[in-house]
């Protein structure tokens, strides 16, 4: 576990410079990736009535806010990236935030729901208590968290110029109820494969009303 000040400043500042360089070779690999599995599966949870209120954490170049639009929701993005957040503002019109993921200031009892793809496992683990507690005060009483990590065996560290942390579903549900939040549904992607073959581990969670 890493929790010096110094080593998770230069988690945060490497990591993010890796996208901030390669924000176009990013945006043009992931345009296409189909996640409205994931969508779905935070849309069908949210008991509040349309259009939603939504978090794109980690929204990237802004490919899901332009779907989360085009649905009829009113969505909001935040990345730690500068050119993710512009590159999200110019595609999607919707207000993006610039946020570093370790220090987050996020307002309370905000939205509907927080859709984090792809982008929890970039926490250190020493801080990923904090983080998920900070969503969790974001969301509106019953509101609901997707998440979407890669999975592992509980291990952390660098591949290559980003940081990660690579949970299994036990450990993953652990940090999840410890910071208040009840599971929905948990499940593997890509659908319809082996397991060995599902690196992705998804999980839908609701706020208590």
């Amino acid at each position: 576990m890493t929790s010096s000040t110094e080593a998770l400043s230069r988690i945060s500042a490497v990591t993010i410079g890796h996208y901030q360089r390669q924000a176009e070779q990013f945006e043009a690999g992931t345009r296409d990736h189909d996640v409205r599995q994931n969508i779905d599966a935070l849309l069908r949870h949210i008991k509040a009535d349309a259009p939603l209120q939504i978090l794109d954490f980690g929204c990237g170049p802004g490919r899901d806010l332009r779907t989360f639009v085009e649905m009829g929701h009113q969505a909001v993005g935040l990345d730690g990236c500068p050119r993710f957040v512009e590159m999200a503002r110019a595609s999607s019109g919707c207000e993006v935030w610039l946020q570093d993921f370790l220090a987050l200031d996020l307002p309370a009892e905000r939205f509907d729901g927080i859709f984090a793809n792809a982008v929890l496992f970039h926490v250190p683990s020493a801080v990923i208590p904090t983080v998920l507690r900070q969503l969790r005060t974001s969301l509106k009483p019953g509101g609901v968290l997707f998440s979407s990590n890669p999975r592992g065996h509980n291990e952390e560290g660098w591949n290559g110029e980003r940081y990660g942390a690579y949970y299994d579903l036990e450990i993953w549900r652990t940090l999840m109820n410890q910071a208040g939040m009840e599971e929905l549904e948990h499940y593997y992607r890509p659908a319809g494969l082996p397991r060995e073959q599902q690196p992705w581990l998804a999980s839908v969670w609701r706020k208590p009303d």
